[in-house]
């Protein structure tokens, strides 16, 4: 029997609607990180206007999660900010860096979607720092190290002559970004040949930057999202060392089959545990949250043993 690198949890779903203490329709594409002893979920959300905003839930185990009483991030009102925000923030994604929680998140208007980024240190009180892209930029995930002084960040611009490729950009600061290179691209007639886009900031290994990324097929019954996985150089991110060529999961159990958007696994945090696993949380059908289990050196081996040039 074939062995799967990604072993689901047998609890999932693990964060509905049901659990939340204030009014939402879905619970879902939830950065995760670690703060002290506890797991802390940024999870999105619909509303019943179709808008979203991010909430938060905490956890001991990493499996069973509690939502705070009030959402964590709502669009803002009349900050700087609120021109951007005015239909709703979304896809949260959490990296630990110089003794910061840095958030970037989607932020949606009638200008289209820009990528914003705000700082916490405690997760219970968050300061917005700055809108770091223009439109239409999405899924801005930030590496836990700095190289050569530099951030450094992957990104998904929309482009109609290399649509929906996965770039890499470096700032000074945080604010401003730069140096901007198109490293991996859709492979064509393959399971990510129409998009793919960073899911998760990237995890330290010996052999390199490990990201779980997402890739979409479209089919004669609509699009599906599915996982995989790339290697990138430890001193020079730009550098993709492998692809792993096959998915690391795709739409199986019912929840994410069927919901509000059907046929969907979307990853916007992973946990790389003392044990040699890392836990990835993925949103199911745009409407729950799932987990489920790898060994760290199975992902690496599937980029380099089975993988593909990036580009």
């Amino acid at each position: 029997m074939k062995r799967e690198i990604v072993r689901r949890y047998r609890g999932n779903p693990i964060l509905t609607k049901e659990a939340i203490p204030y009014p939402v329709e879905t619970v879902h594409n939830a950065g995760v990180t670690k703060y002290g002893d506890e797991y802390i979920m940024l999870f999105r959300s619909h509303l019943r206007t179709g808008r979203s905003i991010i909430g938060l839930a905490r956890s001991r185990d990493g499996l069973q999660f509690t939502a705070d009483p009030e959402p964590f991030l709502t669009p803002d009102r009349d900050g700087p900010f609120a021109e951007y925000e005015e239909f709703g923030v979304e896809d949260p994604r959490v990296t630990l860096l110089d003794e910061e929680y840095l958030i970037t998140y989607s932020a949606y208007s009638r200008s289209g979607v820009r990528i914003a980024l705000a700082k916490t240190t405690d997760f219970r009180t968050i300061e917005r720092f700055s809108l770091i892209t223009e439109a239409d930029f999405r899924n801005v995930v930030i590496f836990p190290a700095k190289f050569d002084g530099l951030y450094a960040r992957l990104d998904r611009p929309h482009s109609e002559i290399a649509p929906w490729s996965i770039w890499i950009s470096y700032s000074p600061d945080l604010r401003f970004w730069g140096e901007s290179q198109l490293i991996m691209r859709p492979e064509t007639y393959h399971w990510d040949e129409m998009k793919i886009g960073p899911g998760a900031p990237p995890i330290r290994t010996e052999q390199g930057w490990l990201s779980i990324y997402h890739g979409v097929f479209r089919t004669m019954d609509g699009s599906v999202y599915r996982l995989g996985v790339a290697l990138h150089d430890l001193q020079n991110p730009a550098k993709i060392i492998g692809v792993g060529d096959s998915w690391l999961l795709q739409p199986e159990d019912p929840w994410e089959i069927t919901g509000y958007v059907h046929n969907v696994v979307f990853t916007c945090g992973v946990i790389a545990e003392p044990d040699g696993t890392a836990k990835i949380y993925w949103g199911g059908a745009d409407t729950v949250m799932c987990v489920g289990e790898a060994n760290i050196s199975d992902l690496v081996t599937v980029c380099l043993e089975h993988g593909r040039a990036a580009r």
